[in-house]
């Protein structure tokens, strides 16, 4: 199967993306390293977050997530030394995600668990934890199971979900999701340069310092054709040919309002677009799942 068609069976139905790379700290007591109040997140909740260098940068975004009173989760795209007890690796992390994915989920843990779950929530069934959370712009899930259950979910997801239209899917059509649908990536947006109101992400930091607005993320259009010098430039974070939308979209930092043109470093002529570019509302992740 092509990354194409990965791509439109999660958005028809629902794909299957092995996220086991990502980085798990556990924290006993608030994590310190992160810019969202703790106060307003409730035990079985999750808050998507930011971590700052000194300089206000984004370092890298997260998820935390609360077990208990005292105890706290901290998920990141990419390992490293971020406080606490670093757990990665012993969980599988798989993503269920479309708009299939509640009713074959629901066929492993219960359609009342399904129905009961809210975005940015989470449930343990036995030894597996949901969370209804997700990259792809669509209703989706991350399911967490001990490293050495892996095969066996993958198995029963895939059995199960074959008459719903599931695909095991690759981090290219994860990407082209993403991408389509405005989220940032470490390396790539999250630059280790913009801060978080060049980001648009301000609404993340609790503490309500200012950020000084130098770029602005924003979506790109790629047009095919060359770009006249004196347009003002834009810089390419993320590219991808759009399945969804059938044209070559990206994301980038620009200085110009949606609609206008921009010129890209390699010469060609771009068209700002507000972001995201797929479901412009964000209502699909937050979709009645049954």
């Amino acid at each position: 199967m092509s990354t194409a068609e990965e791509h439109l069976a999660t958005r028809r139905a629902a794909g299957l993306f092995d996220f086991s790379f990502m980085g798990l700290y556990e924290f006993q007591g608030r994590p310190p390293v992160q810019t969202r109040d703790l106060n307003a997140v409730a035990p079985g909740q999750i808050a998507y977050t930011l971590l700052l260098k000194d300089d206000g940068a984004v370092l890298i975004d997260a998820t935390v997530w609360r077990l208990d009173a005292d105890r706290f989760w901290l998920f990141t795209g990419r390992r490293g030394r971020y406080g606490g007890r670093d757990r990665s690796g012993e969980f599988a992390i798989l993503a269920l995600q479309g708009p299939a994915s509640g009713r074959i989920l629901a066929k492993l843990i219960g359609a009342d668990a399904i129905r009961g779950l809210r975005y940015f929530h989470f449930l343990q069934s036995k030894r597996m934890i949901v969370g209804r959370i997700g990259f792809s712009g669509e209703l989706g899930y991350e399911l967490l199971v001990p490293a050495a259950d892996v095969p066996g979910l993958r198995h029963r997801l895939l059995h199960v979900g074959a008459g719903d239209g599931l695909r095991e899917c690759s981090w290219a059509a994860a990407d082209s999701l993403r991408i389509e649908s405005g989220y940032v990536l470490f390396d790539r947006e999250v630059d280790g340069q913009a801060n978080p109101r060049e980001l648009g992400l301000e609404r993340l930091v609790s503490d309500r310092r200012v950020f000084e607005v130098k770029k602005e993320l924003a979506g790109l259009e790629i047009l095919d054709e060359q770009a006249p010098a004196t347009l003002p430039a834009a810089n390419v974070t993320s590219e991808c040919f759009s399945p969804t939308l059938g044209k070559t979209i990206a994301l980038g930092f620009a200085h110009s309002s949606p609609g206008s043109l921009a010129r890209l470093a390699d010469g060609r002529t771009a068209r700002v677009a507000t972001l995201p570019f797929y479901d412009p509302e964000r209502r699909r992740p937050r979709a009645a799942p049954l």
